[in-house]
């Protein structure tokens, strides 16, 4: 498996839409970074980070459906856990209207919305694209 910085927004938008996740920030919001990995030219995954100080937000994990079950998804969370470290972060934190349980397995555990650091209730991604029903999960590094 190989994991790439994602430089091509339109790919990125491509991959996010066809899941029915956030994109409109992409390439507008300089903190989020993008990575994919590519199967014969193809984006197949991507998974994204902001980072905040000691916190970080993991972004929008999506797998093309025809390249699931192959450990693609898990390997895009260990590297923006790697990134996330390598940038100083201790915490990282999503938010998910479908996939807690996959998280939950991966070792993340529910937070209340209340108890979120202000840092990351400041993001776009939880202020303003993620519906407020949805689950956040936060897993320390």
């Amino acid at each position: 498996m190989h994991i790439i910085p994602a430089t091509d927004h339109d790919s990125v938008r491509h991959l996010l839409r066809s899941a029915g996740l956030p994109s409109e920030d992409v390439g507008l919001n300089p903190q989020a970074r993008f990575y994919l990995i590519e199967v014969d030219g193809k984006a197949v995954a991507l998974a994204g980070i902001e980072c905040h100080g000691n916190e970080a937000l993991l972004r929008s994990l999506v797998v093309d459906p025809e390249y699931r079950g192959r450990g693609l998804a898990a390997g895009l969370v260990r590297h923006i856990q790697h990134v996330a470290t390598g940038q100083g972060a201790s915490t990282l934190y999503l938010l998910t209207t479908s996939a807690a349980d996959y998280f939950r397995r991966l070792g993340f555990y529910d937070v209340a919305r209340e108890e979120t650091p202000a840092s990351i209730r400041r993001t776009r991604e939880f202020a303003d694209l993620c519906p407020a029903e949805a689950t956040i999960l936060c897993r320390r590094l």
